[in-house]
């Protein structure tokens, strides 16, 4: 596979195509970080005003990846991710060009929007390799596409100096911040030109029914009723911290509330009426076609521990690294960076790793306390560590955190095909959800090394408990290194080896 990556050719170039998608996707969702101060200083905000906009910056991608979920199962990844990079210029020039909180708080919501746009791409690579590759292929996508915080981190703030004589001598955040708006959209286009959703010969497999998420029992419909309350809860936790800083009156929180709610009901009508007649007894899954909502519910909690903790660090990181080393902006962007940089063969590796031993139960298992352990040992970093092996502790916690990524990732496209997108799409939800509940844990510590400290720690203790839960009830999937995905026929498999053959020369 690895002297395939370098052909682009055949199923390599639509893994390319996709993860660069994803790539400028994670550098407009993270924009904003490198320039948290300069932001704070040129608007006159508070310290409590920027963590809002950091909490801002991950909150709609909640139902965006649900809603994108589906809408991804019944149009394809194609159309989907193209519009979605093509919005993402929208939301971009409004922030570039706000002028006060309530403007910035506004175009941020709108652009976490273009965070959902990782749970696509797991879907159209899922279409074109086949499950004993599936767990280094998505590692890839995620991985190089993730790389895309650290090259903000990176690149943002050399480009916003190197133009600062054209904001009379200060920071140019807005022309940067807009320039990554207008270059995905760029993309989107070159990218409806240029993928395809399936390999030539193969359907596209959909959902029976839309609007709502198909189980196989009613064990399984009622579990998913649980696991959707913090979906729309932790939007209910964004609103009242909104309101905590004086944006939304008690009287338009409680409208909110009630909107929440009407949220939540709505959802559940959907999955009730994609699923009334299983719940009915009028129909029932054959053991080959079953799957366990369990097995999902496990993975959203993986994925809330890691990649809900990398968004949440890598927001906070810049800023960490400048005052508790007394840093600049762009030192700091660059330090804070390595923490990301390792997506470029950590989510890769846990990928690998997953396909490679023969246990993506115990892979996960593994990486998730190693994850937990890690963050532990972060929270003792302070001004009196030497700064280089700081570096190095970021990078081996971020080792663990993106490999338990690829390793969940590795797992989502193997449980039921048909509904890929959508599981996909709580499971990444949940990582949005972690996200914004250690953000928010995060606005309410005390600056410097106490609130630095009690924050790593959280994310360890977390990390460690769905190690547990993954020790006990974490199960191998079926067909996990099978040459064929589940529900596609052994033969249509084998007529499509002459296109990976193909692809390996």
């Amino acid at each position: 596979m690895l002297k395939g990556l370098l052909s682009f050719q055949g199923r390599y170039r639509i893994l390319h195509l996709t993860w660069f998608a994803f790539f400028l996707s994670f550098v407009v969702w993270f924009n904003f970080a490198p320039f948290q101060t300069a932001v704070k200083e040129a608007i006159g905000l508070t310290e409590g005003q920027v963590r809002t906009i950091a909490i801002c910056n991950v909150a709609l991608t909640v139902p965006a990846r649900i809603v994108i979920g589906m809408v991804l199962d019944k149009y394809g990844p194609r159309i989907t991710y193209s519009l979605l990079l093509m919005y993402a210029a929208i939301p971009c020039l409004a922030f570039a060009m706000a002028q006060n909180f309530s403007q910035l708080v506004i175009s941020r919501l709108a652009l976490s929007i273009v965070g959902a746009g990782f749970v696509i791409g797991i879907r159209m690579v899922a279409e074109w390799f086949p499950p004993k590759e599936i767990g280094i292929a998505e590692g890839i996508y995620g991985g190089w596409g993730n790389f895309g915080s650290a090259a903000a981190a990176f690149t943002l703030p050399s480009i916003a100096m190197g133009t600062a004589f054209l904001a009379a001598g200060q920071i140019n955040w807005r022309l940067a911040i807009a320039l990554t708006g207008i270059i995905a959209a760029i993309y989107g286009a070159i990218y409806l030109l240029n993928a395809q959703d399936t390999p030539s010969g193969k359907v596209y497999q959909r959902p029976k029914r839309h609007g709502g998420m198909e189980v196989t029992s009613r064990r399984s419909f009622w579990l998913l009723m649980l696991m959707n309350i913090p979906l729309v809860g932790i939007l209910g936790v964004l609103a009242w911290r909104i309101a905590q800083i004086g944006l939304l009156s008690q009287s338009q929180l409680l409208i909110v509330y009630l909107l929440l709610v009407g949220l939540y009901l709505f959802q559940a009508y959907k999955c009730w009426d994609v699923n009334h007649e299983l719940m009915a007894g009028k129909k029932r899954y054959s053991p080959d076609d079953r799957y366990e909502f369990s097995q999902v519910a496990l993975l959203e909690l993986t994925y809330f521990v890691n990649f809900g903790s990398e968004l949440a660090v890598v927001s906070m990181l810049p800023g960490f690294f400048e005052t508790s080393f007394s840093l600049n902006k762009v030192v700091a962007g660059m330090i804070a960076a390595s923490y990301a940089f390792m997506n470029l063969f950590a989510r890769p590796g846990g990928g690998w790793v997953s396909d490679t031993l023969g246990s993506r139960r115990w892979t996960m298992t593994v990486l998730t306390a190693g994850m937990g352990i890690s963050y532990l040992l972060m929270s003792g970093v302070n001004s009196n560590w030497w700064l280089p092996f700081a570096i190095l502790l970021t990078m081996a916690c971020s080792f663990f955190v993106q490999a338990g990524e690829g390793s969940t990732f590795a797992i989502v496209p193997l449980i039921k095909r048909r509904v890929t997108g959508q599981i996909a799409g709580n499971v990444g939800a949940y990582g949005n959800v972690g996200a914004v509940a250690y953000l928010t844990l995060y606005s309410f510590l005390p600056p410097g090394e106490v609130g630095n400290r009690i924050f790593f720690q959280t994310l360890g203790v977390a990390a460690l408990i769905v190690t547990f839960l993954c020790w006990f009830f974490l199960k191998e999937p079926k067909g996990s290194f099978a040459e064929h995905h589940e529900g596609e026929a052994p033969e249509l498999a084998a007529e499509r080896l002459p296109v990976f053959n193909e692809d390996l020369k």
